[in-house]
């Protein structure tokens, strides 16, 4: 864990996250947090995960979903040297497929 972010407002937000039942509530819910920018980088950075453990290349990543060779770096760098949290997610919807 880091302790750089554990805060209470933290551990807040992550509980009412954690509280969303369907992708409704989670639409409704992070459209009020967030920015459709800030969205959409998650979600780019999610694909780009995915697209990594799959094997492609950074060429085929970009080209894909238009993240630059920086993001994909920096999203590489995450599942190499990161707390695991994409292959977490990745696992339990492989898991459920």
């Amino acid at each position: 864990m880091n302790d750089k972010i554990r805060s209470d407002e933290m551990n807040h937000l992550f509980e009412a996250v954690l509280m969303l039942k369907n992708p409704d509530e989670c639409y409704n819910f992070f459209m009020d947090v967030c920015t459709i920018n800030e969205l959409n980088a998650m979600a780019q950075r999610y694909e780009v995960a995915q697209m990594l453990r799959e094997g492609k290349t950074y060429t085929g990543i970009a080209k894909a979903t238009g993240a630059s060779t920086a993001t994909i770096s920096r999203v590489n760098r995450a599942l190499n040297y990161g707390n695991g949290g994409y292959d977490a997610v990745i696992g339990r919807i492989r898991d459920n497929e």
